[in-house]
């Protein structure tokens, strides 16, 4: 989302907008309006919220693991030759401890943002 620059007159119109608005809140937050236990009641009547089963993320990756195994076995000649193409590639480069190093944070960094994104409540 991109935000509009403000101007010096926007501010300003904001501003004394901003303060009426503060200062009807302070004068009316103490204020009550009696509901003889109304609000209470709907919101006990309300149902409580969906929430998914604790055992529908691992029996989705658990379907994925399958898929792709299951894709790996039908077309043997092609899982072949993509880990032959990879493993060439890998291979031809020369090992420094720069490279293990920024390899090892790579994955690291990928596996901390992979868990961070399978575990955020949803």
């Amino acid at each position: 989302m991109t935000e509009h620059p403000t101007t010096q007159a926007d501010t300003a119109a904001d501003d004394w907008l901003e303060a009426l608005l503060r200062e009807d809140g302070r004068e009316h937050r103490a204020e009550y309006v009696e509901d003889d236990g109304f609000t209470a009641r709907v919101m006990a009547a309300l149902p409580a919220p969906a929430t998914l089963p604790a055992w529908r993320k691992p029996v989705i990756a658990g379907l994925w693991a399958v898929a792709g195994l299951g894709i790996a076995l039908s077309l043997p000649s092609a899982v072949y030759e993509a880990t032959h193409e990879v493993l060439r590639i890998v291979l031809a480069q020369r090992v420094s401890l720069t490279g293990i190093v920024a390899g090892v944070a790579a994955l690291g960094v990928a596996t901390w943002v992979s868990a961070a994104l399978a575990l955020r409540e949803e």
